[in-house]
């Protein structure tokens, strides 16, 4: 398993509440492009609209912009492939006050491009102190214990 894009802020920015897998409806030469680590996530979020689940934002330019179609937007909209069940659970999430849906990595399985995606809901500031807080404990706490066992 091949992970071509990652949401690298998701982890700093929400607090993660639910995880899905998904697949993506792609063109050939996105493929391609997304093969070669070219594809973005940031700033990219999903929404269901009309009893599907779509895709906003994702950057995924040409893999050969010489043989890509004139009319190609590298960033249009892109139909998520889930279950109607799982599409009305995340239409009830969706609704729901605070929370929202963003895409956390793009990836391969098989041969098919997957992509992971979460409900969240946004940190508060002291959430994020607490977070560093620890962080910073953390690494302490793993230099004094290297720091004992090379004596």
């Amino acid at each position: 398993m091949t992970t071509y894009a990652k949401n690298k802020k998701a982890g700093l920015k929400y607090e993660i509440l639910e995880k899905y897998e998904a697949g993506i409806k792609l063109l050939g030469f996105e493929v391609k492009s997304i093969q070669n680590n070219k594809a973005s996530l940031e700033g990219t979020y999903i929404g269901i609209r009309g009893g599907e689940a779509l895709l906003f934002n994702l950057n995924i330019p040409p893999y050969q912009p010489n043989n890509t179609p004139e009319d190609y937007d590298p960033l249009r909209n892109r139909t998520l492939l889930l279950s109607k069940k799982q599409i009305s659970e995340l239409m009830d999430k969706e609704s729901q006050k605070g929370l929202t849906i963003i895409p956390l990595s793009l990836y391969n399985k098989g041969n098919k491009i997957k992509i992971e995606i979460a409900v969240v809901r946004g940190k508060k500031k002291y959430d994020h102190r607490e977070d560093i807080k620890k962080k910073d404990m953390k690494r302490d706490s793993d230099r004094e214990i290297k720091g004992a066992l090379d004596r």
